[in-house]
């Protein structure tokens, strides 16, 4: 979610080599005065670009004794690689951890106007050495880089990962108050504003996308994960229970200014109105269609062209590593067979459009178990009912003609 130019492997090997110095004869108890080291979890809040609506998380090594202080980031990624958008829609996005100062990191986020959380952990020296050289074996050339998904392996889940997987007692959360949800009302919670973003996940996700997801599913987002590490516990063999979070606090506090607040879609030109628009000229071109065919005509080239065009798309996302985006029932409506209605033998044949109009009916029947984006329901609907008064006309003329 986040990429970096700079990164510091040498700060790295400073603060293991302080590590190993304080980590002799440490003993298993908490806040011991020996121990000068803080591990925290950043959670950091949304940005202007869409890559950045959803937040963003890191982990901070801070050293108070040594002045060491840096970010572990799972979010590197560029822009400049060769067909990065192509991949990244086809699930074959691959991102990279690296290392920056702390200082560094929080410039970024404090010029962009974003928000960022600190939730420091509360572990024993002991584990904080079994992350840092846990992270140190990440850094390798050959374990940094990980290919990317956006739900089950992002920034997020790897950094929780790191820390949960190489602590010695087990961390507990409150899965039980967490309210039934799916991976799109989810990020709903965050695109909400953006209509255009929204829209245009909602158009590639698919069925898989709206099934019920657990707690810890849920944590694929950085806000959802600090709010469960608010109030988790950390449990050891020998039967002790803490806190898992010693303290919490904002190091950018969240104000008026944030990006969140000003990255809002207020223009009038949303999706509902672009689908509403197509509605309505569909509409008067059907109602003027016995005096005035020709309009009509272009007007439903153009609806046949446009979304057979984009479920040419749809139908690639089958092959998308991406699991939430391969079964996706807006394909009946965003059908590639719909271009085989600009070629006047099949719009003329009575089996092409009986299946056109299977479609979009089980497209219609499909929003009880998928959600769509915004509109094409309505669209749907029109569709079907005027395509069913060409398809009886159609078969009238041919019966008057026998």
């Amino acid at each position: 979610m986040k990429r970096f130019k700079y990164i510091f492997i040498s700060s790295l090997v400073v603060f293991l080599l302080s590590l190993t110095s304080n980590v002799k004869a440490q003993q298993h108890y908490h806040n011991s005065k020996n121990d000068s080291i803080q591990i925290s979890l950043l959670t950091c809040g949304p940005g202007e670009e869409v890559y950045s609506l959803y937040g963003h998380t890191a982990i901070r090594f801070h050293d108070l004794k040594n002045n060491q202080d840096l970010v572990v980031n799972y979010g590197m990624f560029s822009f400049s690689q060769r067909f990065f958008i192509l991949r990244f829609v086809f699930g074959l996005t691959d991102y990279e951890m690296g290392i920056m100062p702390f200082d560094a990191f929080m410039e970024e986020y404090d010029s962009e106007g974003r928000w960022v959380k600190e939730q420091i952990l509360n572990i024993p020296l002991q584990d904080k050495m079994k992350i840092a050289m846990a992270i140190e074996k990440n850094y390798l050339p050959e374990n940094r880089t990980y290919r990317y998904n956006y739900f089950y392996d992002n920034c997020t889940t790897r950094a929780r990962d790191i820390l949960i997987k190489n602590i010695s007692g087990n961390v507990e959360t409150q899965d039980n108050q967490k309210i039934s949800s799916s991976y799109r009302k989810e990020i709903h919670k965050w695109n909400g504003d953006h209509c255009w973003a929204r829209w245009g996940n909602d158009l590639l996700l698919g069925v898989n996308a709206d099934r019920s997801i657990d707690g810890k599913e849920q944590q694929f987002l950085p806000d959802n994960l600090s709010k469960d590490w608010q109030t988790a516990k950390i449990r050891y063999a020998d039967g002790k229970v803490y806190n898992f979070i010693s303290q919490e606090h904002y190091l950018i506090a969240k104000n008026k200014s944030s990006a969140e607040n000003n990255a809002v879609d207020s223009n009038i030109f949303n999706p509902y109105y672009l689908i509403g628009v197509i509605i309505v000229i569909i509409l008067l071109a059907n109602w003027k269609k016995t005096k005035h065919p020709l309009p009509y005509k272009i007007v439903m080239w153009c609806v046949w062209l446009i979304t057979g065009l984009c479920g040419i798309i749809i139908t690639a996302m089958i092959f998308s590593q991406h699991p939430t985006v391969s079964l996706n029932l807006q394909i009946l409506l965003l059908n590639p067979l719909n271009l085989g209605m600009l070629v006047p033998a099949l719009a003329r044949n009575k089996k092409y459009n009986l299946t056109i109009l299977t479609c979009l009916v089980l497209f219609i029947f499909g929003g009880i178990i998928q959600s769509y984006a915004d509109g094409l329901e309505y669209l749907a609907f029109i569709l079907l009912i005027v395509s069913q008064r060409d398809l009886l006309s159609q078969l009238l003329k041919n019966k008057k003609q026998l």
